[in-house]
């Protein structure tokens, strides 16, 4: 085993020594768990090893280090191939480095440090998001800890406490020991057993299965209860919850301790969630139903942010049988919290912070009282929809299905009734197109990421679908239902004039009315 510091790990990955062997899957941490181990490695806590396998043949096939190509190697050996710890690394280098253009979007590593959060908060010192309406010069981007000049040219702009406090932030990244296990096996099918073993290894007893162990009685067993409530679920697509059981803690200490932060999911007293568990089960019944109503999301993959379940359970919990049924005025402003956290991306960090104002502000709706949801919240910007890319997977595409349904869209050239039920439960790509084809911008000489500007999906049923094929809108238009055209274009968000315009002016028509629509979901226009 060796150790060495963050500054080293970065050098030795620009030499071109470590790389990631195409084996390995891609990169699939978010900027939450990007956001929880550089509070990890502050605090000095441990962050687990980084596995490399050292050899003097280079693999054929090789992974990007996230969104960034990896330069050759400087010299023929050794080179180390990364086993185990690819998230980690790749977050570490992408927050920290400076040298390398990526790829692809690097939004997710632009991790800043929170100057005001209070001494000792467990979750949300360590933010990709800064607060709505908050003061710039409270935030301190992390990608200058490294960068000298860059630091003290922004350090010296803060006060004398917060520059104390960015020099001792400094200290402890440049100091933190990664440990590095390294071996060596010349027999590649070796390597290959040993991934597979690693990947396979590592279960450990969780909170969830301790609250389980805590709330046995020969009454009532927590396993059997959730297993029950996944069956109720399964009709309406929800029924994966049961198998994220963070979420579901975090929905139980929402609705008994009133927060759901870290130290409140371990504070779970073991005999009251017994206790409230039919009052635990009415709040999540009820918050997803609500979803599925009022927002038109059919699975909790689609929704942007799954944690945002967790405020709505503590909505809906309550002891009484018949449940909570929202006035006309308390839907309306959860439906506007709803949107303003979606456009804001107010859950893509800080998730702790964010559960606690939303717990509090949910439950002070509940309870009648006059609120302001979210009022620093800005609408979101039309070039949003042009600069994110779409894949089913990630969240801005998700923002954008969520929206393009709450418009009721129809198929494109039939204007047949899309049974967005169906469509948004299968949740595959098959089920969203490309308004400009993508075999037609293919010879336009587009690369993925510009045709693949989620400004340029929709809906559309598989057989309009294979009428279009690779044709030009200015080709296809001619398809559309005639007596229908307006009424489809406008609930497909798209621009009327849309088939004589160019790539670029499309994408930017079609942006503003996406953001029209969603700026008004929000009560933000």
């Amino acid at each position: 085993m060796a150790t060495v510091t963050i500054r080293t790990a970065i050098e030795k990955i620009l030499s071109g020594s470590i790389r990631i062997p195409a084996f390995q899957r891609g990169f699939v941490w978010t900027t939450d768990n990007i956001s929880f181990l550089m509070d990890s490695i502050y605090r000095d806590y441990p962050i687990g090893n980084i596995l490399l396998w050292r050899t003097k043949d280079t693999l054929e096939k090789e992974r990007d280090l996230g969104p960034f190509s990896l330069p050759k190697p400087e010299k023929d050996f050794p080179i180390d191939y990364v086993l185990d710890g690819q998230q980690r690394l790749t977050s570490i280098f992408s927050v920290f480095q400076t040298t390398l253009v990526a790829k692809s979007s690097t939004e997710a590593f632009d991790i800043f440090f929170d100057l005001e959060a209070p001494d000792g908060a467990l979750e949300d010192q360590f933010v990709s998001i800064p607060e709505p309406g908050s003061d710039s010069g409270r935030y301190f981007p992390l990608r200058a800890i490294f960068d000298t000049a860059r630091f003290f040219e922004l350090a010296n702009e803060l006060s004398n406490q917060n520059k104390a406090k960015v020099i001792e932030l400094q200290r402890r990244f440049q100091e933190f020991q990664l440990n590095l296990d390294v071996i060596e096996f010349e027999n590649k099918d070796e390597i290959a057993i040993i991934f597979e073993r690693v990947n396979r290894a590592g279960i450990r007893l969780d909170a969830f299965q301790l609250l389980s162990a805590w709330t046995w009685s020969s009454e009532f067993d927590l396993n059997e209860s959730i297993s029950d409530l996944s069956s109720e679920l399964e009709p309406f697509g929800f029924s994966d919850l049961s198998s994220d059981p963070n979420l579901m803690m975090k929905c139980f200490a929402a609705i008994v301790k009133g927060d759901a932060q870290l130290k409140d999911v371990i504070s779970l007293h073991g005999p009251t969630v017994r206790d409230r568990f039919d009052e635990i089960k009415r709040g999540i019944l009820g918050a997803i139903d609500f979803i599925k109503k009022q927002l038109l999301i059919e699975s909790l993959s689609l929704m942007p942010y799954p944690s945002m379940l967790v405020p709505l359970a503590a909505f809906f919990a309550t002891p009484i049988a018949s449940g909570i049924h929202p006035t006309d005025k308390q839907r309306d402003l959860i439906v506007k919290w709803y949107w303003r956290s979606c456009l804001s991306r107010r859950y893509s960090s800080g998730v702790g912070r964010a559960h606690a104002a939303d717990i509090a502000l949910l439950n002070a709706i509940k309870s009648g009282v006059e609120v302001d949801v979210l009022k620093a919240v800005r609408p979101i910007d039309a070039q949003f929809f042009v600069e994110n890319r779409f894949a089913v997977g990630n969240v801005n595409s998700k923002i954008l299905i969520n929206v393009l349904s709450q418009a009721a869209p129809v198929s494109l050239l039939s204007g047949a009734k899309i049974d967005l039920a169906k469509v948004l439960q299968k949740a595959n790509k098959n089920e969203f197109h490309h308004i400009f084809p993508r075999a037609h911008l293919k010879r336009e000489g587009l690369e993925n990421d510009k045709i693949n500007a989620i400004a340029n999906i929709c809906f559309l049923s598989k057989s309009d679908n294979n009428r279009i094929k690779d044709k030009e809108p200015s080709v296809y238009v001619s398809m559309i239902t005639a007596d229908k055209k307006d009424y489809i274009l406008e609930s497909n968000l798209i621009p009327a004039s849309f088939s004589a315009l160019s790539y670029d002016s499309f994408l930017t028509a079609r942006a503003e009315l996406i953001a029209q629509f969603a700026n008004g979901l929000a009560d933000l226009r």
